[in-house]
């Protein structure tokens, strides 16, 4: 049985790189949608948190990018399935709950991949990101465990309350200074 080449070993790798990063750029949409969605709704806390947590998976995706560049590969940009739109509040977390943990799972699938190619850099990058899956997973289960057992009881008190995240995030634009910036100066 001939062993692979170092040029096959490399493409498997790009492959679950890819598919892990076609499953953050799904869940950076799904979570997206769920934020407002949920802000729309008033659970303003709730809402926040999700979009924090999109935020992650945004951050996710461009560290399985940057790692399939250096391996000379092109990056996804596709997202591994379609967002479910309009969830009810009372579904959205056991939703999440269930898609970070199929995540974790793949994950920690495609890390055996990396390591049975010979690649630890990217058994190094998909550690990092299935601990931060699991502080997804634990805060969606959580969020859910109180929905189930409190019910509208724990919803209303979320009702009502905030979606700022307290972001201060400059865009291109704000980085170069706008026009309406230095007409003003």
């Amino acid at each position: 049985m001939a062993k692979d080449s170092k040029e096959q070993k490399k493409q498997k790798v790009i492959e679950v790189l890819n598919k892990g990063r076609g499953m953050e750029l799904h869940a950076i949409i799904q979570y997206m949608n769920q934020h407002y969605n949920l802000d729309d709704m008033d659970y303003g806390d709730m809402a926040a948190k999700v979009k924090l947590i999109a935020i992650d998976e945004m951050r996710h995706a461009e560290m399985f990018a940057e790692r399939i560049k250096e391996l000379g590969g092109e990056p996804t940009t596709e997202p591994a399935g379609k967002a479910e739109k309009g969830q009810k509040v009372q579904a959205v977390f056991s939703f999440d709950a269930k898609l970070e943990d199929d995540t974790i799972e793949a994950y920690n699938q495609f890390l055996l991949v990396c390591r049975e190619n010979g690649d630890s850099t990217s058994v190094k990058t998909f550690e990092a990101i299935i601990d931060e899956e699991q502080v997804h997973y634990n805060y969606f289960d959580n969020v859910r465990d109180h929905i189930d057992k409190l019910g509208e009881t724990y919803l209303a008190q979320i009702a009502g309350t905030p979606s700022a995240t307290g972001l201060q995030t400059q865009g291109f634009v704000a980085r170069q200074g706008s026009a309406a910036t230095k007409a003003g100066a």
